[in-house]
């Protein structure tokens, strides 16, 4: 049986360390039947990351981010994309993971209905914004609990081995200054739902 990830594991200060932590885990959305493998990642910092939303300190746009650990900080981008990221470190302090890519598992058909491309095509959940709404993740499910809201994060014991996790930069963050290099953007090699985006 699939275990709820405790809210202990998102408490981490640093988001490196719950990005690599969360690639296998499984992203469920209680309410529709939905589910994938969470296979890309990309961590975000607070006030000493210039490519997180929270490096000039706390907004009404990215308070979620400072928000109770294990909640989920969903944020339109461009006004279009909705993103979904998972909130660590402790209450107070800015941190986040951004969920890029995922492997669909369960409601497959529910997705390409969503998204408008065939169940066996990669496009269907490899992207940030695709993966949202593949899996009907909406605006109003920003800070919600993911311990025991209507998404939650699974551990069903599959672990990615080292010598599978690729890691470097975050994309679309050239803006960032010397964080831009920050190699802090996490997938499983030869996974073909990892977006094709490169940093």
């Amino acid at each position: 049986m699939n275990r709820i990830l405790p809210r202990s594991f998102y408490e981490k200060k640093n988001p490196v360390l719950v990005a690599r932590g969360l690639l296998g885990k499984i992203i469920r959305v209680t309410r529709n039947g939905c589910a994938a493998r969470i296979v890309e990642t990309e961590a975000y910092g607070g006030s000493l990351d210039r490519a997180s939303h929270a490096w000039k300190g706390r907004t009404a746009r990215n308070e979620s981010m400072f928000g109770r650990p294990g909640t989920a900080y969903v944020y339109l981008c461009y006004g279009i994309h909705r993103m979904m990221n998972v909130v660590t470190a402790p209450e107070g302090v800015a941190g986040a993971v951004l969920i890029r890519g995922v492997e669909p598992l369960e409601g497959v058909e529910k997705m390409a209905r969503r998204r408008g491309v065939p169940a066996s095509e990669f496009r269907l959940t490899a992207g940030p914004g695709a993966l949202t709404q593949a899996l009907g993740i909406s605006m109003r499910w920003d800070r919600c609990d993911l311990v025991c809201g209507p998404i939650r994060i699974e551990d069903d014991g599959m672990r990615i081995p080292k010598v599978k996790i690729e890691e470097g930069r975050r994309v679309g963050v050239s803006y960032a200054g010397p964080a831009a290099r920050f190699p802090w953007r996490f997938w499983v090699r030869e996974n073909r739902w990892v977006s094709r985006a490169r940093g």
